[in-house]
């Protein structure tokens, strides 16, 4: 097998960096929420379909412009205002369960929405159409504090930070072992969820049966992948630019099989929507948040156990601190690579179950929301190392969940990025990252 030259390393780097700052472009092009003022004529923002929420917001009355009203569930969610005269329209992807919310710090002082909330459940009766009417009255809103909220933001950032490090620490490890850029891990996350779909909701068998079946399906989707396509393309000595390449096309490819099969529409997943528990003050979880915490940590600590104490995972350590001196010292190379490619789309698979629940809901392009993050958390964490993927990924959920303290939903992304850019202006190899991964 021909190995990646110095100068090939040296560019894998800034290769990331490059293609990654392109897709967070991309990203914030694609997630920027839709709104507009006019519901007669709507912006062309906000995508227009067959199916939204409508109504008139008045005190005493008249009618309150500028009031902000946001629609969430089922994966989407979106916001607008009320215009001159009151009116606001939300249009949603598809007949679902939605939580519709009044900013009450747009309404007048004194002014808030009769109710325990400013939140309700609305969904859709035989028709295609909702007319929502909200009422105010003369009150004060109490707020959660700053404390409680920042609390509960964290715990939500360690739960999303466990289930990307899932994922992360399988692209470190390829990177480590084939010095290859898998943007086709995105599609290795939807894998899981589509499968999750297929057994848990299709076939009707139960989560705890679901879940491994899930993952027993992406460790042989791994060994599949490296059979019919990386195998034979590191034989034939290809170069990690092609190989990136290469990647890049397989994640179209299979971005679009799952759309085709899957459809564009959003499925959820068995009990998505369980209610949250308070456990101790601010901090509330539901089951299936505990449950996701719990498999997260349990697995991480079995991927550690076997990095740092079986002889596949001390010969996949060599490999990546040294290929040359590991092929030569009798290690099989090959075989080593094909274990990290079950390994890696079998934790992928994982983190897509419980991404699907985070979301929540299970679509055919859900993987490529996540797939910048995982590498900010491989970048950040270090190049080519697993307890650096690890730590990189909590460090970047915390930062995405708890931002939204100060940014809007849509730009929660931008901190994490804007720290990963900080740490590799002085720290270029990473937190756990070797000079020699950077040249």
């Amino acid at each position: 097998m021909e190995l990646p030259t110095s100068h090939e390393r040296r560019t894998a780097p800034w290769i990331i960096t490059l293609v990654s700052a392109v897709l967070a472009a991309v990203m914030l092009l694609l997630t920027a929420p839709a709104a507009f003022a006019d519901t007669d004529d709507p912006p062309a923002e906000q995508e227009v379909t067959d199916f939204f929420f409508a109504g008139v917001i008045r005190f005493d009355d008249d009618p309150l412009p500028g009031v902000v009203v946001a629609i969430e569930g089922s994966g989407f969610e979106a916001e607008t205002a009320t215009d001159d005269a009151g009116r606001w329209t939300l249009y949603v992807p598809e007949k679902a369960e939605y939580t519709l919310t009044v900013d009450e710090s747009t309404l007048p002082d004194g002014v808030i929405v009769e109710g325990d909330s400013a939140s309700q459940d609305v969904e859709f009766g035989l028709s295609n159409r909702v007319v929502i009417n909200l009422f105010l009255g003369e009150g004060v809103r109490e707020t959660t504090s700053f404390l409680d909220q920042f609390v509960e933001r964290l715990i939500n950032g360690i739960n999303f930070g466990l289930l990307l490090a899932l994922a992360a620490i399988g692209v470190s490890l390829i990177f480590g072992t084939m010095n290859l850029t898998n943007f086709a891990h995105a599609e290795m996350v939807t894998f899981g969820a589509v499968m999750a779909v297929v057994f848990g909701v299709t076939l009707a068998l139960p989560m705890w049966l679901t879940i491994p079946l899930v993952v027993v399906c992406g460790a042989i989707f791994g060994y599949l992948m490296d059979v019919g396509l990386w195998k034979p393309l590191r034989k034939r000595g290809m170069g990690i630019i092609p190989l990136m390449i290469v990647s890049i096309g397989f994640s179209f490819a299979l971005r679009y099989v799952f759309l085709f099969f899957f459809g564009g529409g959003t499925v959820q997943l068995p009990n998505a929507g369980a209610p949250k528990i308070t456990l101790w003050g601010p901090i509330r979880l539901s089951i299936i948040d505990i449950m996701s915490m719990s498999i997260s940590v349990v697995v991480l600590i079995a991927v550690a156990l076997w990095l740092l104490h079986t002889r596949t995972g001390k010969a996949t350590r060599a490999i990546s601190d040294n290929p040359t001196l590991a092929a030569a010292s009798g290690i099989n190379v090959d075989r080593v690579i094909r274990i990290v490619w079950v390994l890696a789309a079998a934790l992928a698979a994982l983190g897509g179950i419980l991404w699907a629940y985070f979301r929540p809901g299970v679509r055919w392009d859900m993987g490529v929301h996540i797939l910048l993050l995982i590498f900010a958390a491989v970048c950040l964490g270090g190049l080519g190392t697993a307890f650096g993927a690890l730590i990189g990924a909590i460090i970047v959920g915390i930062l995405v969940e708890v931002s939204t303290l100060w940014l809007p939903s849509d730009l929660k992304y931008v901190g994490a990025l804007a720290i990963l850019i900080l740490v590799l202006l002085f720290r270029p190899q990473g937190i756990l990252g070797r000079k020699e991964r950077i040249g």
